[in-house]
């Protein structure tokens, strides 16, 4: 193992992700409220003496536990802890300790543990502005000495008890605020107070009450969003970072029965959606004067990785958003969480895009079943890679009325998974030579993926990572395949600062719709200033998702939804 610069375990070599990524948030208080109610007050201290069992989700799926404890010695607070985490990490710690002075000025770091059986140590000293290392990986010990700052934040990749500390830190921030982290025992980096919500979470104890952090990691190869939630006693609850689809959660909320209470619009109602073994968890946003009336629904369909029905990414609740202002215009819409994920059940690790495909096929018999509910004007609007889930229902449903994708891939899935790397790889101005080898090395894992050929080449720990049925499925997807057999009205509506998904695939898909024997209307939308995130931005590169001035989609999103159903 190496112990790298701050981007936490999701510094991969395959780039694995097409989606708006993973959020799970609902804003309550502004964060001047949040702040104001602890004014004239002092920050709140950890709850010492107590052990806390935290899940690690990556790409949704739970990668092992970590045992932390906070105890309080005299003025000194040590932070302890064990773990096991599998694939892709396949990390054993026996021992995390790190101690602070009362005011948080680390003293000492200690760790011992195993990556894929091989031993490792590190012990760190500090001075008041200074970190003195002693490394121990394959059996070679080496030192190294940092300059770092005072009261200087612990946080080696991998080891999260240390986000404990920053927990505790955060308690006594506003938005504004910048911290400094050090990424023992690489570099220190600055972290950024963005803005702080209050929140309400549904636990087996009860509601919680918790504060929601958005911050920015300074990383040397650009900034990293997270979003770090602490309760009322400055403990850690959960942690997220949506461009690795990592999702650090006290254990006891992370079962598929606890969700953040929901971004609530004012006619949301809960909905079960029965499916084959197990049921669809989800929201239907009425508009005004249902009762007898029938009225038009469209289905929403989020992007890839853990997403729940309000597809909240970078504190942006981009699908809570589009369903309340499609409501008041007089639609009926369904948002739900995908198997697997939220409430829903089901389980994903075998799950491809033709099951989100029949779940969403599952979801939109059931609505037009309903009384309040026009069955022949029922719509699909998917997100990312819920068009693509949207393009395989809708090629199999007459049910389905008509097919609204929104910044959607239309090129052949292995194509746009290479494009993302590729400018991924500019970014960071790695030079053409390494550049080249990451390029061809992630050609032969979508080669190993596809024809099951080809792994004895590639690095097991990123076989694990790759190799799964969604992406396999994923690689697959081919728009000009399917296009053709999609009879319903297609609306395409891109941002053209998307960075995720560029702009050049609405007018692939754009072009393969008009070329189908069949001429039902096609109409495609640019909106110019606009990212993946359906939200204006200034580059719309991942990087600025959690710098974003305002947490708020586009308008222009509905109007051109609603105008185009209207005709």
């Amino acid at each position: 193992m190496q112990f790298a610069v701050h981007c936490t375990a999701a510094v991969l070599a395959v780039v694995v992700g097409s989606g708006a990524g993973t959020i799970s948030s609902v804003p309550g208080e502004t964060a001047a409220a949040a702040v104001s109610q602890a004014a004239g007050q002092a920050p709140p201290k950890p709850a010492a003496e107590a052990d806390v069992e935290f899940t690690l989700f990556l790409s949704g799926q739970p990668a092992g536990t970590e045992h932390v404890r906070i105890a309080r010695a005299g003025s000194t607070w040590v932070i302890s802890s064990t773990a096991r985490f599998g694939a892709p990490l396949n990390i054993t710690i026996n021992r995390f300790e790190v101690k602070y002075t009362a005011d948080w000025q680390p003293i000492e770091l200690h760790i011992e543990a195993t990556q894929a059986g091989r031993p490792l140590a590190l012990a760190t000293s500090f001075g008041m502005t200074t970190a003195i290392n002693e490394i121990t990986q394959n059996g070679t010990t080496t030192s190294k000495t940092d300059q770092v700052s005072v009261r200087t934040i612990v946080l080696p990749n991998s080891f999260y008890a240390g986000y404990e500390a920053l927990a505790a830190r955060l308690a006594e921030t506003q938005p504004g605020t910048e911290l400094h982290a050090y990424v023992v025992p690489q570099a220190e980096i600055g972290v950024t107070v963005k803005s702080v919500t209050a929140e309400q979470l549904p636990s087996p104890a009860g509601i919680l009450a918790v504060r929601r952090y958005e911050i920015v990691f300074q990383n040397p190869a650009g900034p990293l969003a997270a979003s770090v939630t602490i309760d009322d006693r400055a403990r850690l609850v959960r942690l997220d970072i949506p461009s690795a689809n990592l999702r650090l959660v006290r254990s006891e909320l992370a079962g598929v029965a606890i969700r953040s209470q929901p971004v609530r619009n004012r006619a949301d109602t809960d909905a079960i959606i029965p499916a084959p073994g197990f049921t669809l968890a989800g929201t239907m946003t009425m508009p005004q004067g249902t009762g007898r009336l029938r009225h038009p629904a469209i289905v929403l369909v989020a992007g890839s990785g853990s997403v729940d029905r309000d597809e909240v990414v970078a504190g942006i609740p981009i699908f809570a958003q589009l369903a309340g202002a499609l409501a008041e215009q007089g639609f009926v819409v369904l948002r739900y969480d995908k198997r697997g994920v939220g409430q829903s059940g089901a389980r994903s690790e075998r799950v491809t895009l033709q099951d989100y495909a029949d779940d969403l096929i599952t979801a939109v018999k059931w609505l037009a079943k309903r009384k309040d509910v026009d069955p022949r004007r029922i719509a699909v609007a998917g997100h990312s890679e819920g068009g693509a889930v949207a393009m395989l229902a809708a090629a199999r449903e007459k049910q389905i009325g008509s097919l609204i994708l929104i910044a959607a891939p239309g090129t052949l899935g292995s194509e746009l998974i290479l494009e993302q790397q590729r400018h991924i790889l500019e970014l960071m101005k790695v030079p053409d030579a390494e550049r080249q080898s990451k390029i061809e090395l992630q050609k032969r894992i979508q080669a190993a993926v596809v024809t099951d050929k080809g792994w004895e080449s590639i690095p097991p720990e990123l076989r694990s990572q790759a190799d799964s049925t969604w992406f396999r499925s994923l690689l697959l997807f081919d728009p000009a395949k399917i296009m053709p057999k999609i009879k319903q009205p297609i609306l395409i509506i891109q941002g053209d600062l998307d960075r995720q998904v560029f702009p050049h695939h609405a007018d692939t898909l754009a072009a393969l719709a008009r070329a189908r024997k069949e001429a039902t209307p096609v109409e495609m939308l640019h909106l110019p200033d606009v990212n993946h995130l359906l939200a204006p931005a200034k580059t719309g590169e991942v990087s600025e998702y959690g710098s974003l001035p305002e947490k708020t989609i586009t308008p222009a999103v509905a109007k051109a939804i609603v105008d185009w159903l209207k005709k």
